[in-house]
């Protein structure tokens, strides 16, 4: 146990949720707090304010990417500059199969799979990748194990001047991406490269790009 942390487990039941839970925390004066997710306005009004009061707030919230985080708290009641105000960054994952190393088998490059993997960006394709077979240590699956790809947003200047209550994702997207956003499919195909995954698994799990 870690002395200087203090965990609180939520519990609907007993009327102590997510936003009770932060008002409680903050009674204590603590430097960092983590919600678990942000579901409600209500947890967010309460993540918001301990912002504003000078406490580093973690939380995390379930949409398509990183840009989707901004969108997603102005539909939950968020206003913009209170967004503006607070939010640092976002960080968006998710968690691809690993390519069993048994029996794993390179290929030379689908050429189009990997245009559909990259595109707009011109990230040069490897002369082969790897791709999934399946043996008796990985239970014919052909994958083994799971790792995370992620894409890393910061709220730059530009950034903030887009976060506008009818700005659309697409807007933020294209502003994220000018200010130097590396989209989980590009993070999915440096795994590609390094032979961790195959291309076909990036398809699967990492979202289109769709800049309107």
């Amino acid at each position: 146990v870690e002395p200087a942390l203090n965990q609180m487990q939520v519990n609907a039941q007993l009327g102590l949720d997510f936003a009770t839970g932060v008002r409680t925390l903050m009674r204590q004066d603590p430097d960092i707090i983590m919600v678990g997710e942000i579901r409600d306005l209500e947890t967010a009004e309460m993540a918001i304010q301990a912002a504003l009061t000078g406490h580093l707030v973690l939380s995390t919230l379930h949409t398509n990417d990183a840009p989707s985080a901004m969108v997603r708290l102005m539909d939950i009641g968020v206003p913009p500059y209170l967004i503006n105000a607070t939010v640092l960054g976002v960080v968006g994952q998710r968690l691809i199969r690993t390519l069993c190393p048994a029996c794993r088998v390179k290929q030379v490059t689908d050429t189009d799979a990997w245009a559909s993997l990259t595109q707009p960006w011109k990230l040069p394709a490897p002369g082969g990748t790897w791709h999934a077979v399946g043996c008796d240590n990985c239970r014919g699956s052909g994958f083994h194990g799971r790792v995370g790809i992620y894409e890393s947003l910061s709220l730059t200047p530009a950034l903030r001047n887009v976060i506008q209550p009818d700005c659309s994702i697409a807007d933020l997207r294209r502003q994220a991406l000018r200010d130097g956003l590396e989209p989980l499919r590009i993070g999915g195909a440096r795994k590609v490269i390094s032979g961790v995954t195959s291309i076909e698994e990036v398809l699967r799990v990492a979202p289109l790009i769709e800049l309107g």
